[in-house]
């Protein structure tokens, strides 16, 4: 799918590279959702159904991997879609738009040319004032390094997905899925349903019930296990 992808101008070809990084962790991970992953999709769910204005954040890879569930996510959660790239260019934004339209989304926000968020050095750093620029929780579905931490510090929270337990962005997020951006994303559509119903004592009990650390925890221990049993 990702090369196929690229063939359309959808994901660059260091996409092929970052996600090839992760798929090395998933065969740690026994390529299956952990149930650290399970308690971190279903908080953050919750958080962001609790969220004053939310958005999700596409890129090429997660774009051409998982389109229709980003979709479904955002009409759920009530969160506006941005395209945000780290080889930033108006073509590929603008494929990429057309993509999510086709796959269902009513409107797909791209970059404004006017807002930016500082400390970062890429493309990342370019976003839309009514998307990412106002928003109060981030969702990253896929590997995103220095942005994350960007995003942190000027008082956002951030739900990443990456496989890579001890990366920037797992460190750096709010609330990390550390799993497969095409396994977790089923479930953040199915717990997005469930969750819906839920008033907002129970969302925020089940915000409250991950922890961070824990969760990173765990998930190095079942990758240097697995190395271990190599």
């Amino acid at each position: 799918m990702l090369v196929e992808s690229v063939a359309a101008g959808l994901t660059s070809q260091h996409g092929l590279i970052a996600h090839g990084r992760g798929e090395a962790l998933d065969y740690l991970l026994g390529e299956r959702t952990h149930e650290f992953a399970r308690l971190a999709i279903r908080s953050a769910v919750a958080m962001l159904l609790l969220a004053r204005r939310p958005v999700i954040s596409v890129n090429g890879n997660a774009a051409a991997l998982v389109p229709g569930e980003l979709v479904e996510l955002s009409e759920l959660v009530g969160a506006a879609l941005e395209v945000n790239l780290f080889h930033s260019g108006s073509e590929r934004e603008r494929k990429i738009s057309e993509h999510l339209i086709a796959h269902g989304a009513r409107d797909v926000l791209l970059p404004d040319g006017e807002t930016s968020v500082g400390g970062i050095a890429s493309g990342r750093r370019f976003v839309n004032a009514r998307g990412i620029g106002s928003s109060d929780v981030v969702f990253v579905p896929l590997e995103d390094g220095d942005r994350c931490a960007a995003l942190r510090a000027i008082g956002k929270s951030v739900i990443t997905v990456d496989l890579n337990p001890l990366s920037r962005t797992a460190r750096a997020s709010t609330i990390a899925v550390v799993d497969n951006v095409v396994r977790a994303m089923p479930l953040l559509v199915s717990d997005g349903r469930a969750l819906s119903g839920w008033g907002l004592d129970g969302l925020r009990r089940a915000v409250a019930a991950y922890d961070h650390a824990r969760v990173l925890g765990d998930a190095e221990r079942v990758l240097r296990t697995s190395v271990g049993q190599i």
